[in-house]
């Protein structure tokens, strides 16, 4: 397989010499974390660590993780491990947060090395100076897209923010007539792009476009296989949290055969998310990510959520990083719709400040022709109005409805439940038919 490498020196580089550069860069992020980050400095010495003592990346495992809980109680700034006058760029992510956003912060050696990253995964899935790509992402990845761009303009590509544009209709007409060949999306919209392609008559043969790269949400080999089918283009993957660096963590090569990690800027563990044992190469569990090149905003063994795996083996491409599989689902309850995420607790809330009252309810998902689907039932309790007012039950409906999309971002379709037809284990149950 003949490909393009951004970084060959980095990309390419010798296993164990790469494993001295980790263990050099990891000895720097902990001496950075243990004096400037409270949090960090108190779990190690609750765990009795002596960071001075780290001399091979086995000793890893001693250290204590980092979950969203704790970032969320270090609001906003707590998690900073350098002075805020260093911090050149500051935004916050719902990431699935019920109470705090994350507040992430970049010096501008952090935003270099984000660029760097992302020009990687944009040469992986063949991107180069030639092509013009549409960003068609919406304001949950509106950091993605950041990072995204300026990789793209490193590489020399000509750049199209249509993220505003949330009409498909206007995003084809932007496609045709400014001769988009890659496009960067969610799965949820390339598969609406593919319909509204398919229902306005335009083939991709009418168009330049080669190649969607979509962001690391969850989506099934089938569907990724449906888009390719109907638009006639390849896919890639590309991953990355934003709390470490969206997307620039890993992406696909073209022989998308798992998606290449960037081990010089993180190292990746997969742990039984039940146990936190840390689990072989080829066995699915939690990824958990160290950030080692960060100044502003350093990770230390982050639990991200994401099931995955992990796999070494030599990849045709002549990259030596290793490769993590599409992602297979969450450990936690984190419903992923379209291009939002919430917890059922979420929802619940919501309910409560329109109802008045707490109702059971049930999130049922499903997709149909590739186009995901979310309906609320709601059922009919105490402190409601009763099913024969109609005009306020319709009332009910639509403040649910406005209120879901107001507070979460979620199009849904509320639905009215008899009392007691929903069991009481239904309070908060989600019903996920999709494949």
């Amino acid at each position: 397989m003949s490909a393009a490498i951004y970084n060959h020196r980095a990309e390419s580089m010798d296993p164990d010499e790469r494993r001295q550069l980790q263990l050099e860069r990891l000895q720097e992020t902990l001496n950075r974390a243990y004096r400037n980050v409270a949090f960090y400095r108190s779990a190690f010495k609750d765990r009795g660590i002596d960071i001075e003592s780290f001399i091979d990346l086995a000793s890893m495992q001693r250290l204590p993780f980092t979950t969203q809980e704790d970032l969320r109680k270090s609001y906003p700034y707590g998690m900073f491990a350098v002075p805020l006058r260093e911090i050149v760029r500051i935004h916050s992510s719902g990431g699935g947060t019920i109470e705090q956003p994350l507040v992430i912060g970049h010096t501008r050696n952090d935003l270099r090395h984000w660029v760097e990253c992302s020009s990687r995964v944009l040469t992986a899935a063949g991107v180069n100076e030639h092509d013009v790509i549409q960003f068609s992402l919406d304001c949950q990845h509106s950091s993605a897209a950041s990072g995204f761009q300026q990789g793209a303009e490193q590489i020399g590509a000509s750049v199209i923010r249509a993220s505003g544009c949330s009409s498909t209709l206007r995003q084809v007409a932007v496609l045709r007539d400014f001769k988009t060949s890659v496009l960067v999306c969610s799965p949820h919209h390339a598969a609406a792009l593919a319909n509204t392609m398919k229902a306005l008559n335009v083939s991709t043969q009418q168009t330049h476009l080669k190649r969607i790269i979509v962001m690391g949400v969850r989506w099934t080999q089938k569907m990724r296989e449906e888009i390719e089918s109907q638009l006639g283009i390849e896919t890639f993957h590309a991953y990355g949290p934003e709390e470490i660096m969206s997307p620039g963590v890993a992406g696909e090569c073209e022989g998308r055969c798992g998606l290449h990690i960037n081990e010089d800027h993180v190292i990746a563990e997969v742990v039984d998310p039940y146990t936190t044992e840390p689990l072989a190469d080829g066995l699915r569990g939690e990824l958990v990510l160290t950030t080692i090149t960060k100044e502003g905003f350093p990770l230390i063994r982050y639990r991200t959520g994401d099931l995955t795996s992990l796999d070494r083996a030599t990849c045709g491409c002549g990259r030596t990083t290793m490769r993590m599989s599409g992602l297979a689902g969450r450990t936690d309850n984190l419903v992923v719709f379209r291009n939002a995420s919430f917890y059922p607790s979420q929802v619940a809330r919501v309910l409560e400040s329109v109802c008045g009252v707490r109702p059971r309810y049930r999130i049922v998902l499903d997709r149909k022709a590739n186009m995901e689907t979310l309906e609320l039932r709601l059922e009919i309790g105490e402190g409601m109005p009763p099913l024969d007012e109609i005009r306020a039950l319709e009332s009910l409906r639509n403040d649910v409805a406005t209120q879901m999309k107001m507070q979460l971002d979620v199009d849904v379709k509320v639905s009215l439940a008899e009392p007691r037809s929903l069991a009481a284990a239904g309070m908060g149950v989600v019903l996920d038919n999709r494949p």
